[in-house]
């Protein structure tokens, strides 16, 4: 199965930048409950392993947050690859206003 990849810099300690995408995972699942159903999350430490479903398309994964970046790596469904750059930019953005900085591949 294909895979997705982001990864956002952040310069903050490790604790905070967890602190701060916890809060933006649960903030998208509430700001998109209509177009996205949470079927997994579950952390350990500073590891997210998610998994959702959008417009019928399931997508699972790990969200890591490290101390200099968050990476996100994703299992992509065949159905889902047109629209492959439009889910990592989407991820990027949000990561981004939360921890600030550029996006590195």
């Amino acid at each position: 199965m294909p895979q997705f990849t982001v990864t956002v810099p952040h310069q903050m300690p490790q604790q905070e930048a967890t602190e701060r995408v916890r809060s933006l995972v649960d903030r998208i699942a509430q700001s998109q409950a209509g177009q996205v159903e949470v079927i997994e999350q579950t952390w350990t430490d500073n590891v997210l392993r998610f998994g959702f479903k959008t417009f019928g398309i399931k997508l699972t994964g790990t969200m890591t947050v490290g101390p200099q970046d968050v990476r996100v790596v994703g299992d992509l469904p065949f159905a889902a690859m047109l629209f492959k750059g439009k889910i990592e930019s989407g991820i990027e953005e949000q990561l981004q206003k939360m921890l600030g900085g550029p996006k590195q591949r």
